[in-house]
C-alpha cells in the first residue's frame, strides 16, 4: 500500500494530511481506505482530485451512496454535467445516467470507449455507483491511455501526434434520439437535437498534468482525418491494439457499495458483458474542456512541465 501526503492543513473533520491508496498496478488504479464519501471536507477533496490525476482510476469500498449523496460528493469535484447528453436521466436526477441491464432500451456498449467523446467538450470524470449487481461478472477494465502513448516507439509517436479523428455519436445514439423525436438533453449550454461528427486530436494533452495520452476509441472515433479509408483503418487498429494490451490495464470487480472515479481525460473503459440477471449503475459525470493536442498548447506544458 502506498501513501500519497497532502500539503493542506488539518481540518475538524479529517485529522490526518494523508490519503490512504492501495495501488491496482505499478501504473495506475488505486483503491482509496479510509474515507467516507458523504461526509468529506475540503482538505480531503483536494487530495482526491490530485490523486486523480495521478492515479487515473480510484475506487472507494463500502460506500452505500444515495442518488442525491452521490450527487452531492461529485460536485465537490467539478461542475456536473446532464446525465448524458441523449439518453434519459434518472428521474428525480438530471445528473444521474442510469445504465440498468433490465431497461428495455438498454443497449450494451461491450466495446472499448472513453464516456461522450462525440461532443465538443467531453466529461473531464465520471463517477460510477455500483446499484444492482449480478451474482457474477459485469467486471469493468480501464486503460491508462497515457501510459500506451508512451510505451508506443518514437516513430509511431512522432506520427500520431498532428493527426486528428473524427468522433461520431450517431453510430451508438442516433437512433435512440430519433426514438425520442430527436430531443435529448441540454449539454454545453443547448438541448442536444442531433448527433454531428466532431473532430479531436488523436494525441491529447492533459490540461493538468501535461502528459500525452491517446484519445481515441473504439466506440465512438469513425475515422482519422486527412488519410485514406485504409491507412485510417491501420493506425486506428495499431492504437487499439496498442491501448488495451494487459500490461496498460486493469480490472475491477464491483461489490455492493462500490464507487468508482476516474478520468476521462486519461483513460478508456469496458464493461465486460459475461453476466446474467440484472447490473445496474448509476453515472455521474463532471464538465470538461475541449481537448487540445500537442500543437495546440505550450510545449512545457504538451512535454509534461507543467501541473
Amino acid at each position: 500500500m502506498t501513501t500519497t501526503t497532502t500539503s493542506a492543513p488539518r481540518s475538524q473533520h479529517w485529522n490526518r494530511t494523508a490519503l490512504r491508496l492501495e495501488s491496482l498496478g505499478p501504473g495506475f488504479g488505486a483503491v482509496v481506505h479510509g474515507v467516507d464519501l458523504s461526509d468529506l471536507d475540503d482538505v480531503v477533496v483536494h487530495a482526491l482530485q490530485r490523486a486523480l490525476v495521478e492515479h487515473k482510476v480510484l475506487f472507494f469500498r463500502e460506500q452505500h451512496l444515495t442518488d442525491d449523496v452521490q450527487v452531492a460528493f461529485a460536485s465537490r469535484l467539478g461542475e456536473l454535467t446532464a446525465g448524458h447528453p441523449v439518453a434519459q436521466s434518472a428521474a428525480d436526477h438530471a445528473e444521474i445516467y442510469r445504465i440498468d441491464s433490465s431497461d428495455p432500451e438498454f443497449s450494451f456498449s461491450d466495446v472499448w470507449h472513453t464516456d461522450v467523446t462525440f461532443v465538443d467538450n467531453p466529461p473531464a470524470a465520471s463517477v460510477l455507483r455500483a446499484v444492482t449487481l449480478p451474482d457474477t461478472g459485469g467486471d469493468t477494465s480501464w486503460a491508462d491511455t497515457q501510459l500506451a502513448y508512451e510505451s508506443l516507439s518514437a516513430p509511431v509517436r512522432r506520427l500520431v501526434d498532428d493527426l486528428v479523428a473524427v468522433h461520431d455519436g450517431d453510430r451508438e445514439w442516433g437512433a435512440y434520439l430519433r426514438r425520442h423525436s430527436g430531443r435529448g438533453n441540454e449539454w454545453d449550454g443547448r438541448v442536444v437535437t442531433e448527433l454531428p461528427p466532431v473532430e479531436h486530436p488523436v494525441v491529447r494533452v492533459h490540461p493538468e498534468s501535461g502528459r500525452k495520452g491517446l484519445f481515441v476509441n473504439p466506440g465512438f472515433t469513425s475515422h482519422v482525418v486527412g488519410v485514406s479509408d485504409a491507412e485510417s483503418r491501420g493506425i486506428l487498429d495499431l492504437l487499439y491494439a496498442h491501448l488495451t494490451k494487459p500490461e496498460h490495464t486493469i480490472r475491477h470487480r464491483w461489490a455492493r457499495g462500490d464507487v468508482g472515479i476516474w478520468d476521462n481525460r486519461a483513460t478508456a473503459h469496458y464493461a465486460n458483458n459475461d453476466y446474467t440477471g440484472t447490473r445496474v449503475m448509476a453515472r455521474v459525470t463532471i464538465r470538461g474542456d475541449r481537448p487540445q493536442g500537442p500543437s495546440t498548447v505550450a510545449p512545457a506544458t504538451a512535454e509534461g512541465g507543467t501541473t
